[in-house]
């Protein structure tokens, strides 16, 4: 199934950097658009089948979410998210080493029901979701970039 939305941008760094930086919770609140932080659940760090809350904000409006780790490899960073116990998306991280460091290609599908998907509207403030998300992984993919690169 092709993703709502997806980009990809070359990296002078190294794989493992670009790894860390996605797969650290606190990594990826620095350079995502809408999550802000999270913390594990019952688990350490990542790993396939790990757990955490995150928390979500766009503009004045916080939402928490609860991720499950699905891929955690050296090429492949993915977890899928629940609200209010509900699939709601999955986003991922692909890393393919290049010359000159990494492409890494950010996805993510939307998983929510379509009676769900007004409420999520009020929750978040964002109408259309598969362009909200193609314009967060853009900006999402400019500062893992710097943040990788710096």
């Amino acid at each position: 199934m092709m993703p709502d939305a997806s980009a990809h941008i070359d990296i002078a760094a190294s794989p493992q950097r670009v790894f860390e930086l996605v797969s650290s919770l606190r990594g990826l609140s620095e350079c995502a658009e809408e999550y802000s932080g999270g913390k594990w659940l019952g688990a350490s760090g990542p790993s396939v089948g790990a757990r955490f809350r995150g928390l979500n904000k766009r503009g004045w409006r916080r939402w928490p979410t609860t991720s499950t780790v699905t891929d955690c490899s050296a090429s492949r960073f993915a977890f899928e998210v629940k609200s209010l116990g509900l699939a709601v998306s999955r986003w991922q991280y692909d890393i393919e080493p290049t010359a000159g460091g990494c492409r890494v290609t950010e996805s993510t599908w939307d998983r929510r029901p379509a009676w769900y998907k007004p409420i999520t509207v009020v929750a978040t403030g964002v109408r259309d979701r598969a362009v909200a998300n193609q314009a967060n992984i853009e900006s999402t993919l400019a500062r893992l970039k710097q943040a990788a690169e710096g």
